[in-house]
């Protein structure tokens, strides 16, 4: 094993004691919480290190190098979760080759991976997708806002070939910890007042929050999906 194989393996050895601990202090199993490893920042040979650390639910932000790093890993048990924004004229490349969608931030971008969904050849007949919710109310970030979701649920779900797993959402840039909390606290109780009167074909039961500096509370506070990316890579530069 190489030098940065053994730091990354260990990092994530790491990550994933504390996704345990933070389990444990709320009363929940840390097989509920799945590790999205982010590969945003990062080449090749660091993603193959995470890989080979045993990181198989692996993120992008951005759709062309989600469709490098897919073509260069494209025989390993690699599933692929999108987490940046999706411009609608990147979908038909990108949708055949991504497990999960964690940025459905507008109707639109929904309404045109309906489409493409319903007439491409996926491996699977509907594509697991988290609604972005502005949670923290930064001006520069996607997403619906809270107040405007449960009124656009119905239309959301006549998107047939699209399966709304639960809600994403980022904490604000600036706060510290304590903000963090308290937004993801809020997209909790959102999900949670939105589940009672969903329509079919929306399911919300699955919470996408926390990162690395923030998922340890993320998780405290219901998040079912950490995104993690830097702290994975600590040390290897």
């Amino acid at each position: 094993m190489s030098q940065l194989s053994e730091k990354i393996a260990n990092n994530v050895a790491a990550i994933r004691e504390r996704i345990v601990d933070a389990a444990k202090r709320s009363g929940r199993n840390a097989d509920e919480v799945t590790l999205v490893a982010i590969t945003k920042y990062v080449g090749l040979e660091e993603t193959k290190a995470l890989i080979d650390a045993g990181c198989l639910q692996l993120g992008e932000s951005r759709p062309q190098s989600l469709w490098e790093k897919a073509d260069a890993f494209s025989d390993n048990s690699v599933h692929w979760h999108l987490i940046g924004h999706l411009q609608t004229n990147k979908i038909k490349r990108t949708l055949p080759l991504i497990s999960t969608l964690h940025s459905g931030d507008r109707i639109k971008l929904l309404k045109a991976l309906n489409k493409e969904a319903e007439s491409a050849n996926l491996s699977t007949p509907s594509l697991p997708i988290y609604l972005e919710v502005n949670i923290s109310g930064d001006t520069e970030k996607h997403g619906f806002q809270p107040d405007d979701l449960e009124k656009l649920l119905p239309e959301i779900a006549n998107f047939h070939s699209l399966q709304v797993i639960g809600l994403m959402g980022m904490a604000a840039r600036q706060g510290g910890i304590e903000i963090a909390r308290k937004n993801f606290e809020s997209l909790r109780l959102l999900r949670d007042r939105l589940l009672t009167n969903l329509p079919e074909n929306v399911d919300l039961s699955q919470l996408s929050m926390g990162m690395s500096g923030d998922f340890e509370v993320a998780i405290e506070e219901g998040s079912t999906a950490v995104r993690i990316g830097s702290s994975l890579f600590e040390g290897c530069s």
